[in-house]
């Protein structure tokens, strides 16, 4: 299964959580540079079962990962095969300490089966699939790289002895760790001892392809069903507490007394719908605030591109793609000084921060915000130098220093 490396028949072994989103731009932009890209997406069989059981928080969230959710296949170049990899499993991620060695061998199974060829594995997420990546590299004795995005890096690793053991592991095995912000570089080298030199700091991106200014703003608008009198606030993040809504709808509830003319619009489902309804009506923010649920990722740019403002208060964070695609289609951003984004909002011409968890700071910057008179061209400039295209050309170097 394994092939020889030369200048020009490098073939990578992909290990993600899905093929949409982040990943699909980043591998679709190195494909360029490479033989071929196979991609093994790991599937849970429960999240077909869960479409016929949809009750309670677990089987919920595990049908957000249906094989038609996993994957987006459009555009996808010649030179990259997409696969599943279907496992049964009850006990989820972040508690499941033996996923590593089930997704190692399933995967293995897969790939001696259907033949596929490789030289070197690039993994993301230090657990379950980087744990994986390792028990192939060592398997088929290839060097293995592993991305390291946030909660993976932040959380996961000081939950109990037992994880930390098992990441350390993960982390000292491996060829090359990418992580996407100097903060994270912090934690893997002063609390999990990744040595230095075999470290490297590579943000996040996006795809020019899908996300870039739409001059007809109104017309947008209509589309959307969206008022064309209303400032528009513009979130997209799972609902889970780590992404901070709570907080954002608390700073409505505060903007409301200052100006009347906003509209806070929500993209994305999760856990945490039912409360938010909830919040939102106990404080009668109905008028003010929008839960309009998930959203195929290529409209994302259009709710860009029909808003005024993005708004990201999370409370943790690796680099944030959002981030990313928002100043892509030139939209000025409000976050929270968390993780890699004090390193990318570098200058109030791009974006205002604020501390997480304070409803009150959130509220007075995106005052500050919507009336600011934003140089957008100096936006989208600023944004080019994280195109997934650039990115990739990060990633073919350390491919090269490690193949």
């Amino acid at each position: 299964m394994i092939s020889e490396r030369s200048e020009d028949n490098l073939k990578i072994l992909v290990l993600p959580h899905r093929y949409d989103f982040f990943v699909k731009g980043a591998v679709e932009a190195t494909a360029k540079y490479v033989e071929s890209i196979n991609v093994l997406v790991r599937h849970n069989y429960l999240a077909e079962i869960s479409k016929y059981f949809p009750i309670g928080r677990f089987l919920l969230n595990v049908g957000r990962y249906s094989k038609n959710n996993l994957l987006n296949l459009k555009g996808k170049p010649e030179n990259v095969n997409v696969h599943l990899v279907s496992l049964l499993y009850f006990v989820t991620d972040g508690k499941n300490k033996s996923l590593g060695d089930k997704l190692a061998k399933k995967t293995e199974k897969i790939i001696k089966k259907k033949g596929i060829q490789f030289n070197l594995i690039h993994a993301h997420f230090t657990y379950p699939y980087g744990y994986a990546g390792v028990k192939l590299g060592e398997e088929f004795n290839v060097p293995v790289v592993i991305t390291a995005h946030g909660f993976d890096v932040y959380d996961l690793p000081f939950r109990d002895e037992g994880w930390e053991r098992k990441i350390k592991w993960v982390l000292n095995q491996t060829s090359h760790v990418i992580t996407v912000s100097q903060s994270n570089k912090k934690i893997l080298v002063e609390k999990l001892g990744v040595n230095e030199n075999k470290l490297s700091v590579s943000p996040n991106g996006f795809s020019s392809k899908l996300f870039y200014p739409l001059m007809d703003n109104a017309n947008i608008r209509q589309r959307l069903n969206l008022p064309l009198d209303k400032k528009i606030i513009l979130n997209v993040a799972n609902l889970y507490p780590i992404k901070g809504h709570r907080h954002l709808i608390e700073a409505v509830k505060d903007l409301e007394k200052y100006r009347e003319d906003i509209l806070c619009i929500i993209i994305g489902d999760g856990i945490l719908r039912r409360d938010l309804k909830v919040q939102i009506k106990k404080l009668n923010l109905e008028n003010y605030v929008k839960l309009v649920g998930a959203k195929i990722h290529c409209e994302i740019s259009l709710w860009m591109n029909a808003a005024d403002l993005f708004v990201l208060p999370s409370l943790s964070e690796g680099n944030p793609t959002v981030m990313f695609e928002s100043l892509g289609v030139g939209l000025p951003f409000v976050g929270t000084k968390v993780g890699g984004v004090p390193e990318i909002i570098t200058s109030e011409d791009y974006g205002l921060l604020c501390e997480p968890a304070d409803p009150k700071g959130l509220a007075e910057k995106i005052l500050i915000a919507l009336d600011k008179d934003w140089d957008r061209e100096k936006i989208l400039k600023y944004a080019k130098r994280f195109t997934w295209e650039n990115i990739a050309k990060e990633t073919r170097g350390i491919y090269a220093s490690i193949a």
